[in-house]
């Protein structure tokens, strides 16, 4: 089969690849129909997250038909449309039973890898480095789905692939992230970044009761979007003084909760943007921290912070102010199993519709096109979406 292949740093190619087996009883074969770009992937692109190998399969948000299925496969059978969340999950741990399955227990096999630095595994992760189980991934013909009953969710005949396609990771993601604010009725939400996470969160935000949702980017057409798709108030970083503009939209109080759908590769400005890049470059830190550091600062007294973001190591982390402000975090990778039945049902309701966010189509051939475009944020892509 074809399948895009990471070959070392911003070295993407298109190759011809062994088609997954299935290995296990409890597996299944899914012939990928739409697999899309996500930002944690450019963090694997750039070389930021090590234990990457030459040949590894790109992706890890896609939907398609299950072709082939294991003799222990019971929910699901060969003809079905399905999702399936980026992380894997067993089901049956302590973790998987208590809605935590990016934690689960039993899908990472490289567990050694992370547990030195983690303090303990995570879950397996689809095309995420071998630290994360090193799975191949969905930017491929076909993929192989370990624990196919508790990780493929048949897709509802209302429901397009599109729609379907943004369940797997960018959907839950910002609906978790929503969800993570503890969300009331008049409460303020403000959310850092306008792709397709914080795109989610924002409507997610406005199903769970929020009175205000402010967006923020720097990106003219992402704002648009999030005015045009999320009802979001806009907010250019590079044109205004955000503390100040959440301050007088906020009658001085700051928002009640902020969410950050940005992540490591955080654009700041002047002094701190030229400390963290000089850092990163001199791999004493990986992660460029403004947005986080800004919704921090901005948060109100008492509010929460949802950091949806990927991190790794991270310098000047104002542990003070999150204590001295009474601040809320929470942060996790997604956990797609436990929101996509709810997920399902918003989207087959009218109430959610993440297709807006597939602003690019290619080919899988197309791919590292796709992706140039996707990573310089050119001609307003938001996602760039590739079927196979």
């Amino acid at each position: 089969m074809r399948a895009l292949c990471w070959n070392g740093v911003n070295d993407l190619r298109v190759e011809t690849v062994a088609d997954p087996a299935l290995l296990n009883p409890h597996d299944a074969i899914i012939k990928v129909s739409l697999t899309t770009t996500c930002g944690s992937d450019l963090h694997v692109i750039d070389g930021l997250i090590p234990t990457m190998r030459e040949g590894d399969i790109l992706g890890h948000e896609f939907m398609g038909e299950v072709v082939e299925t294991g003799s222990a496969v019971k929910n699901i059978r060969r003809g079905d449309r399905v999702v399936v969340p980026s992380f894997i999950s067993c089901g049956s741990c302590w973790y998987c039973q208590h809605e935590l399955p990016s934690c689960c227990d039993n899908t990472n096999p490289h567990w050694e890898l992370g547990e030195p630095v983690l303090g303990h595994a995570t879950a397996g992760i689809y095309a995420y480095s071998h630290a994360f189980g090193g799975y191949a991934g969905s930017h491929a013909e076909y993929v192989r789905v370990p624990f196919a009953d508790n990780d493929c969710f048949v897709v509802p005949d209302n429901v397009s692939d599109r729609q379907a396609l943004f369940l797997s990771d960018a959907a839950p993601t910002g609906y978790m992230g929503a969800d993570f604010c503890n969300i009331h009725p008049g409460d303020t939400v403000a959310v850092w970044g306008c792709g397709g996470v914080g795109l989610m969160a924002m409507q997610s935000a406005w199903l769970m009761g929020a009175h205000q949702v402010i967006a923020i980017d720097r990106y003219p057409e992402r704002l648009a979007m999030a005015r045009d798709y999320a009802g979001a108030i806009a907010l250019d970083y590079s044109k205004a003084d955000i503390h100040e503009a959440l301050l007088e939209l906020t009658g001085g109080r700051g928002p009640d909760s902020c969410i950050d759908a940005v992540g490591m590769e955080a654009r700041g400005e002047g002094l701190s943007q030229v400390y963290d890049r000089t850092k990163q470059l001199l791999h004493l830190e990986t992660d460029i921290g403004a947005a986080l550091r800004q919704a921090l600062y901005s948060c109100r007294k008492g509010g929460n912070i949802s950091i949806l973001g990927v991190y790794g190591v991270m310098d000047k982390f104002p542990l003070g102010l999150m204590i001295n402000k009474s601040l809320t975090i929470r942060t996790a990778q997604q956990h797609g199993q436990r929101y996509m039945h709810r997920l399902l049902d918003h989207v087959a309701k009218g109430e959610l519709n993440p297709a807006f966010l597939a602003t690019h189509h290619f080919t899988l051939e197309e791919a590292p096109k796709g992706y140039e475009m996707f990573k310089r944020k050119e001609d307003g892509c938001v996602r760039a979406v590739f079927a196979p």
